[in-house]
């Protein structure tokens, strides 16, 4: 396991926190959690004052997850209004994991709420979202 500094939201580095990943060993891979299409077109931003490890990033129209990055606390999952952020152990979760680390290691880093998009009550639980409105486009970041 690689031994890595661990800035809490108080900003002190913690240098004895151990991070694990799924490529440290994939057998005893450390849970995540990850964002999917339910965010996009929405990005509400509830979780990102919870997390204590700063882990979301911003895309133009939705967040995401860096699972390296993730302590697999939970506290952000009720915390979402659109339920977009679902534990990488529940079924067809493997492609929102490297979905998510695609996006987080290209997109800034997002730790103030901000408010949703303006779609965000229209587009809340709407089917297809991936495809229909996507963008790849980083948001501003925090």
């Amino acid at each position: 396991h690689a031994l890595l500094p661990h800035r809490p939201r108080d900003g002190l580095i913690d240098p004895t926190h151990r991070i694990t990943s799924a490529a440290d060993n994939k057998e005893s891979a450390a849970m995540t959690y990850v964002v999917t299409d339910n965010c996009i077109a929405c990005k509400y931003t509830d979780c990102v004052e919870v997390c204590p490890v700063d882990c979301f990033y911003e895309g133009e129209n939705m967040l995401v997850i860096h699972p390296d990055e993730c302590i697999d606390c939970g506290v952000c999952e009720p915390e979402c209004p659109a339920d977009a952020i679902r534990p990488d152990t529940e079924p067809e979760m493997e492609k929102w994991v490297e979905f998510n680390r695609k996006y987080s290691e290209q997109w800034p880093v997002i730790t103030v709420r901000k408010d949703p998009l303006p779609e965000a009550e229209t587009r809340d639980g709407e089917a297809g979202k991936l495809d229909k409105y996507f963008s790849e486009a980083p948001g501003e970041g925090s």
